[in-house]
C-alpha cells in the first residue's frame, strides 16, 4: 500500500510546473501577463481545494477518490493540450482555459488525500516521518516530469510536457487506486509491538530511496547546468534509470518487509514465570513508555472553533504573506527567466530545480523542526519565521536582476515553499487537534489563492504589461525585456513576506508557553516511566540472559 502511494503522489506535482509551459501557452493563446497570471490563480484554486476531496474521501473508500481525480487529470491537462497544439482550433475563451486549468490542478488534491491520509492511517506511529516522505515525493515530481519531457524532445511549443501530464499520472492512479486502502493492523498487541521496529525501518528505507532520487535529480540538472544540451540517448539512459530508482528501489524495501512478516514476525511464547512478564526487548519498552504525541492530548478545536481562533487568523496571513509571494515567483518563472535573458531550456532547468529544493524542503523542514521543538523546546512556527526570513533574500536577488543568480533564487523559493507547507501542516495538527486535521488540514491551504491573487496577479502581472507596454512589445510578442520587468513587482512582493514574518513571530510568541508546557511535560513523563521500569526489570534481567542463553545452546545441537 505504502508503494502504492508513494507512486501516486510520485506523479502528483504537475500543478507547480506551470512556469515550463506556460511561455507556450502565452504566445500560442496571444495573452497579455494579466491573462496569464489570471489562468495561474486559477490553479492556484484548484490546488488548495482540498476540502472537496477531503468530503469525498470521509464517506467514500480511497479507490473512489483516486478514480476522480484520474478522470479530472486527464480531462484537464486533455483540453489544455488541444487548445495550444491543435491546428486551427477555435481559441477558447478566459473563462474556459481557466476552467481547464483549474480542473487538472484540483485532481492533484484527489490523489494527495487518498493517497497520503490512508498512509498516515496504516501507519500512525510514524506518521510524521510518512507525512514528510509522501510530500517529499509530490514535491520532486515536477523533476521527474521535466527529465521525462527531455527525452521526448523537449521542444517549446510546450505541447508534449502538456500531453505527458495528461496521461501519465492517470495512468499510475488507475494502476494502484484499488491498492491504496486502510488495513487493519493485527489484533495482537504483542506481534504489533515486535513489528513496530521492523516497520519502521522500512518507512525510514522509502524515505532513504526519495533521498536518493532527489541526489540523482540534482546531479542531472547540475550537469546539465554546464553542458548547453545533451543528445536525446543520454536523456533515454538517464530516465531509464531514473525510472528504475523509482520503482525497483522501493520493491526491494516491500519484498524485504513482507518476508519479515510472513516468516519471521511470530507473536511471542506466553509467559512461563512471573519474570518473563517483563518487557523483554528495549523496543518493548519504548513503546510502553512513550508519551502521546501533542496531537493526541485532550486539546481537540472543531471547525468552527479553529476558523474563529487567532491562532489560524496569524496562520492565515502568515501562509498569504509566505505562499503568496512564493507562488508569484514558481507561476512567473518563465517570464522571469526570458526577461533576463534565459531560453527555454534553461528555464525549463529552472523549473525543475524549484521541484528539487522543494523536495528537500519538505522534508528537511519536517526532521529539523521535530528537532527544535523537542530539544530546546521552541515553538515550531519559530520555523515559518526562519522560513519566511529566506524568502525574503530570495525575492531581493530576483528583484536585483542578476542573471545567474535566478539559479540560487529558485533554490531558495523551492525550499521554503516545501518548507512551509511541512511546518505549516505540524502547526494545525499539534495547536487544533488531530480530531478534526483531514478538514482543518485542507482549509489551511485556502490562505494560497488569496496571496497568490494579490502578488501574482494584481502586482507582478499588471506592473509587467505596463513594462512591456512602455517597451512597446505589447503588439507584437508581448513580452518584456529587461530588469525593470519584475524589479518593482518583487520589492513589494519581498515587503509583504517582510510583513508574513513579523506576523509569524507573533505567533510564535503566542504559542510558546504551549509548546514548552507539552514537551517539558513528555520529558518528565518519559524520566519517571523508565526510572519505574528499570527498578522493575532489575530482578528480570539475568532470566533473561540465562533463556537467551539456553536458546542459543539449542541453536548450535
Amino acid at each position: 500500500m505504502l508503494f502504492a502511494s508513494t507512486m501516486i503522489m510520485s506523479m502528483s506535482g504537475g500543478a507547480y510546473i506551470f512556469g515550463a509551459y506556460s511561455k507556450a501557452l502565452k504566445a500560442s493563446l496571444e495573452y497579455d501577463q494579466d491573462t496569464l497570471n489570471t489562468i495561474s490563480f486559477s490553479k492556484n484554486i484548484g490546488i488548495s481545494l482540498g476540502i472537496v476531496s477531503g468530503l469525498i474521501n470521509e464517506v467514500t473508500p480511497p479507490w473512489v477518490v483516486l478514480l476522480a481525480g484520474a478522470a479530472m487529470n486527464l480531462a484537464g491537462y486533455l483540453l489544455v493540450h488541444h487548445a495550444i497544439s491543435i491546428p486551427g482550433a477555435a481559441r477558447p475563451p478566459v473563462w474556459l482555459m481557466c476552467f481547464y486549468i483549474f480542473l487538472g490542478a484540483i485532481s492533484q488534491t484527489f490523489a494527495s488525500t487518498g493517497a497520503l491520509v490512508t498512509s498516515v492511517k496504516n501507519f500512525p506511529n510514524d506518521r510524521g516521518i510518512v507525512l514528510g516522505m509522501l510530500l517529499g515525493y509530490a514535491g520532486f515530481s515536477g523533476a521527474i516530469f521535466t527529465q521525462l519531457y527531455r527525452a521526448f524532445g523537449g521542444g517549446e511549443d510546450g505541447a508534449t510536457l502538456l500531453l505527458i501530464l495528461a496521461w501519465l499520472p492517470t495512468v499510475v492512479s488507475l494502476l494502484f487506486s484499488f491498492t491504496v486502502r486502510v488495513i487493519p493492523r493485527s489484533s495482537s498487541t504483542a506481534a504489533t509491538a515486535m513489528g513496530l521496529g521492523r516497520e519502521r525501518k522500512g518507512v525510514l528505507g522509502f524515505l532513504g530511496v526519495s533521498v536518493l532520487i532527489g541526489i540523482y535529480l540534482l546531479v542531472l540538472n547540475v550537469v546539465e547546468v554546464k553542458v548547453s544540451r545533451l543528445p536525446t540517448h543520454v536523456y533515454h539512459i538517464t530516465n531509464t534509470l531514473l525510472l528504475f530508482i523509482l520503482v525497483v528501489g522501493p520493491l526491494i524495501i516491500v519484498v524485504k518487509q513482507e518476508y519479515h512478516h510472513t516468516y519471521t514476525l511470530q507473536p511471542p511464547p506466553p509467559p512461563t514465570t512471573p519474570s518473563s512478564s517483563a518487557p523483554s526487548s528495549s523496543l518493548q519498552q519504548d513503546v510502553s513508555i512513550r508519551p502521546p504525541s501533542m496531537g493526541e492530548q485532550e486539546i481537540n478545536y472543531s471547525v468552527l472553533q479553529a476558523l474563529c481562533s487567532k491562532h489560524m487568523l496569524l496562520l492565515f496571513v502568515t501562509t498569504a504573506c509566505g505562499i503568496g509571494g512564493i507562488m508569484t515567483v514558481v507561476d512567473n518563472m518563465s517570464q522571469i527567466g526570458q526577461s533576463l535573458g534565459h531560453s527555454q531550456r534553461a528555464i525549463s532547468m529552472l523549473v525543475s530545480l524549484v521541484s528539487l529544493s522543494n523536495y528537500a524542503g519538505r522534508v528537511l523542514a519536517g526532521l529539523g523542526s521535530d528537532y527544535v521543538v523537542e530539544c530546546y523546546k521552541l515553538p515550531r512556527p519559530l520555523s515559518l519565521t526562519v522560513t519566511l526570513l529566506l524568502a525574503f533574500f530570495g525575492h531581493l536577488l530576483i528583484a536585483m536582476g542578476l542573471r545567474d543568480a535566478l539559479y540560487a533564487a529558485s533554490l531558495i523559493m523551492g525550499f521554503c515553499l516545501g518548507s512551509i507547507w511541512t511546518v505549516l501542516f505540524a502547526v494545525v495538527s499539534e495547536v487544533f487537534g488531530l480530531k478534526h486535521f483531514s478538514t482543518l488540514y485542507n482549509l489551511s491551504t485556502l490562505a494560497s489563492p488569496v496571496g497568490s491573487y494579490v502578488l501574482s496577479v494584481q502586482v507582478a502581472g499588471r506592473m509587467y504589461d505596463h513594462e512591456a507596454q512602455r517597451q512597446g512589445h505589447l503588439r507584437q510578442d508581448l513580452a518584456c525585456v529587461g530588469v525593470q520587468c519584475f524589479r518593482a513587482s518583487f520589492e513589494i512582493v519581498a515587503g509583504v513576506t517582510l510583513l508574513g514574518m513579523v506576523v509569524s513571530l507573533v505567533m510564535t510568541w503566542r504559542t510558546r508557553a504551549f509548546y514548552y508546557a507539552r514537551f517539558s511535560a513528555g520529558v518528565v513523563a518519559i524520566t519517571a516511566v523508565t526510572t519505574d521500569k528499570n527498578i522493575k526489570q532489575e530482578g528480570a534481567l539475568a532470566d533473561q540472559n540465562k533463556t537467551i542463553a539456553t536458546n542459543q545452546s539449542l541453536s548450535i545441537c
